[in-house]
C-alpha cells in the first residue's frame, strides 16, 4: 500500500509542511516546518526572521519562493539536509505524530502535490517525492528510539 498526503485536512495531514506542529530549533521557535524550511534559504539575513514572523505557512511558502530575495548561494547543496532536521525535529517534538508516522510501518509514503516535481510526485507520478523519502527517512530514525 502506497500512503498519499497532501492537505494538513487529510488523514495523513500531519506529514504536511504546512501542518500547526511547531517546533524549537537552532534555540528559535518555528510555528511549522514551512517555515523553518522557507527561512532556512536567507538565513543570517534579515529575511530569515521575516519569514519566521509570517502569519501563516502558506504566506511563509510564497514569500520564500519569492526570486525577488536573496537566495543563499549554497541552497541546491543544503536544502535536503535542512528538510530533513526540521521534519525530524517536529515529530521528535510531538510524540502524537511521532505515531502515526510509526504506524505507517515500511508503507511507501507520497506527497501527492501535483505542481511539485522534486518535494513531491509531481502531476504524473514522476516527481522525485523527496519529502516523502525523507519522511520515511526519519520514520527509521524514529524506530530506533
Amino acid at each position: 500500500m502506497t500512503i498519499y498526503f497532501y492537505s494538513t485536512r487529510e488523514q495523513y495531514g500531519c506529514f504536511s509542511n504546512f501542518s500547526l506542529h511547531g517546533f524549537q530549533l537552532d534555540s528559535v521557535w518555528w510555528t511549522t516546518n514551512e517555515h523553518y524550511f522557507q527561512a532556512q534559504k536567507f538565513v543570517g539575513t534579515p529575511y530569515g526572521e521575516e519569514l519566521r514572523a509570517i502569519k501563516t505557512p502558506g504566506e511563509a511558502a510564497k514569500r520564500g519562493r519569492s526570486r525577488t530575495l536573496p537566495l543563499r548561494l549554497d541552497w541546491e547543496q543544503v536544502k535536503d539536509d535542512i528538510m530533513r532536521q526540521g521534519v525530524l525535529q517536529k515529530f521528535k517534538t510531538h510524540s502524537n505524530i511521532g505515531e502515526i508516522l510509526l504506524s505507517t510501518s515500511d508503507e511507501l509514503i507520497v506527497e501527492n502535490a501535483p505542481k511539485d516535481y522534486y518535494w513531491g510526485c509531481g502531476a504524473d507520478g514522476s516527481g522525485k517525492n523527496m519529502l516523502g523519502k525523507i519522511l520515511m527517512e526519519v520514520r527509521e530514525i524514529l524506530s530506533d528510539f
